[in-house]
């Protein structure tokens, strides 16, 4: 039996999912009606799986989602929302989603991704995935605007290295690594370490879901 918190400010429409699913035989452990209560009941409840809305009171699904997956990292997320375009996707897939279908998909669909999210998959809806491979070639271009040292940098950060670790990682000085980033934020038009690593993530440089290697 799959565990799953409901994230959405409609209460109707969790009346609904929660009847759908309970009569699928599922659980539905609890509701949250803003971005920070789904925080909240994710530590507590310990879900397998959250059916998150991005646009909430309070905080949006997004950050929710990058904070649970911190605070929770078992718990895996599918986002149901109306925001049915492609920056959306990127970033709640960077915050650490693992699904993203919009409103008018079929209850039938809705459950069968939470069963394959429980299962440890990461699912898009057709149109999507569609639009997302239209824009390989963009992702692909934009790798060019950094070097494969400073991509290894930023990487590097992203893993969790500071930048002394990084440098010991990659075999260069802590002053090399400043230097590359120095360069990152000119070419990136950031103002921060952070700013950086989420342009890049974006962009489709990095990924936060990188199994980073030992330091």
């Amino acid at each position: 039996m799959i565990r799953i918190l409901l994230a959405d400010d409609h209460a109707l429409l969790r009346d609904g999912l929660r009847r759908s699913f309970e009569a699928a035989g599922d659980e539905v452990v609890g509701e949250a009606s803003t971005g920070e209560e789904a925080v909240s009941l994710a530590k507590s409840l310990q879900p397998d799986v959250i059916l998150m809305d991005l646009s909430m009171p309070v905080m949006d699904g997004i950050e929710a989602t990058a904070l649970i997956r911190e605070a929770v990292p078992a718990c895996r997320i599918a986002v149901l929302t109306m925001h049915d375009d492609i920056d959306k996707t990127r970033d709640a897939i960077a915050a650490g989603a693992s699904a993203y279908l919009s409103k008018g998909t079929s209850f039938v669909d809705v459950r069968d991704t939470v069963l394959r999210v429980a299962d440890g998959e990461t699912v898009l809806s057709p149109a999507l995935a569609g639009a997302m491979l239209t824009t390989a070639n963009e992702q692909r271009a934009n790798e060019d605007l950094l070097s494969d040292r400073q991509v290894e940098i930023l990487q590097a950060i992203a893993d969790g290295m500071s930048t002394k670790q990084a440098g010991r990682h990659l075999g260069i000085t802590t002053k090399t690594v400043h230097n590359h980033l120095n360069a990152i934020y000119r070419k990136l038009d950031a103002q921060s370490l952070t700013h950086a690593v989420l342009g890049a993530v974006r962009l489709g440089i990095i990924d936060l879901n990188h199994e980073p290697e030992s330091v």
